[in-house]
């Protein structure tokens, strides 16, 4: 008797449905990195030939469904009605736009997805991102199975983060769904809720490989010239310890060295906090803000503003500027306390960057190898990885290069490749046969 095979995920057999309150729409949509994420899976399984369906609350300004990639691309915005009446972002009107989506998504996945998938033999994927998706997900298993489609289907939901872990009903998730999350960290840290996630990571585009500019590095270096020039990047939040940042740069500022630490945070309310203690150690802080869209239009406004030790940056960055920030900066201050996967330190070390990373979920990094990794809040273990780079620009070089060689190991058709393999698992485990149910659907 032949050995039983499990069967092969393949675009032809198989479509992918995304539910998440952040999305790819810039400006409304993605507040931090959960709609940075959303985004790049779903144009990665796209490329991949993969239809994928992404839900999520979109820009009321936007067309509510558009098709991208050949038709394997279908962005849904939902919750648009509601967002007219909250035009700031994706979280605001948080409340009426989460009982809209709950009570609303799962007919639709069923009537416009499933079913007609399921005619076609095809397998759907449902991957719901975040606490705001977790009663949406046991919303539509139990829809499907109500309607004889739950076998139809495999179910998934993520967590990126222990946000409103309190909110979740997991012994009732976990029954419906396979729960996954990004990281070792997240894993062991979920094991209290009751469950045993699968850890699937996040990744990166390969875009972020490509090489910054000679001229534009150049002209950084010639503009932010010093003995440290820093970049911190995230929300303004207790677990990115902004403090610890600024409280690094004024102690090196305290020893005599020039130091800028370029900063860009969210629409958050410690903000304030963090820039008060900035001034009270004796920082000298600009607010730069700008229509310029360019890099050339963006660094002429920042020079503007000099001299100065922290430049808070108030523009919209784009994707080349960021980049350019973590190449060109003597560091990136990755060091949050609580970090479930660490985009922002990934992204660093593909473009090339040096990442100075905390300890929790950041499972790409090896010290003094790929990165530098924080053990403590000690804002002088900071200062002490700093003067170490400073002295070693041998190890400089080198550190910069294995980041980059590191990072690829994360890009998303690896990640991707990573996943499917966990779906065959599980469609063997749950008795799904596709294969078999193209076949009977061709004849």
């Amino acid at each position: 008797m032949p050995s039983p095979a499990l069967f092969k995920i393949t675009p032809e057999n198989t479509e992918y449905v995304i539910l998440s309150f952040e999305g790819p729409d810039q400006q409304y949509s993605q507040a931090g990195g959960l709609g940075v994420r959303v985004a790049e899976l779903a144009q990665a399984l796209a490329e991949q030939g993969f239809k994928t369906n992404v839900i999520f609350v979109g820009d009321p300004n936007l067309r509510a469904q558009e098709t991208l990639f050949d038709g394997k691309l279908v962005l849904n915005r939902w919750c648009q009605w509601i967002s007219k009446y909250y035009p700031v972002g994706v979280y605001q009107g948080e409340n009426e736009k989460l009982y809209d989506f709950n009570e609303t998504v799962p007919w639709f996945v069923m009537d416009s997805i499933v079913r007609p998938a399921a005619s076609e033999g095809r397998l759907v994927v449902i991957m719901g991102e975040e606490w705001h998706t977790a009663s949406t997900i046991m919303n539509i298993s139990d829809l499907l199975h109500y309607h004889g489609l739950r076998d139809k289907v495999l179910i998934f939901w993520n967590a990126n983060h222990t946000m409103s872990f309190h909110r979740v009903d997991w012994s009732r998730l976990n029954y419906v769904s396979t729960i996954t999350t990004v990281s070792k960290y997240m894993k062991h840290y979920m094991w209290g809720m009751g469950v045993n996630p699968m850890v699937i990571p996040n990744g990166i585009p390969e875009r972020f490989f490509e090489k910054v500019p000679s001229s534009s590095l150049a002209k950084f270096k010639k503009d932010f010239n010093g003995d440290f020039v820093l970049f911190k990047v995230g929300r303004w939040d207790p677990d990115k310890r902004w403090n610890m940042a600024v409280e690094s740069a004024a102690l090196l500022k305290k020893m005599g060295q020039k130091v800028l630490l370029i900063v860009r945070g969210g629409k958050e309310p410690y903000e304030g906090e963090v820039i008060h203690n900035a001034k009270r150690l004796g920082l000298v802080v600009k607010d730069i803000e700008t229509q310029e869209r360019t890099i050339e239009g963006c660094l002429k406004a920042m020079k503007e503003a000099l001299p100065a030790d922290v430049l808070n940056l108030k523009f919209f960055v784009s994707e080349e500027l960021l980049r350019l920030f973590f190449c060109a900066s003597d560091a990136v201050l990755a060091n949050s306390g609580k970090e479930p996967f660490g985009l922002v330190g990934l992204e660093v070390m593909a473009a090339g960057g040096v990442p100075i990373t905390g300890s929790s979920g950041e499972d790409y990094v090896i010290p003094f190898q790929n990165a530098l990794v924080l053990e403590t809040d000690d804002p002088k273990e900071i200062v002490g990885h700093l003067l170490f780079l400073k002295n070693n620009s041998e190890e400089v070089a080198r550190i910069r290069k294995e980041a980059r060689s590191s990072a690829r190991y994360f890009v998303w058709d690896e990640v991707i490749k990573n996943f499917v393999n966990k779906l065959e698992y599980l469609a063997f485990a749950k008795n799904i046969d596709v294969a078999k149910s193209v076949e009977i659907a061709s004849r």
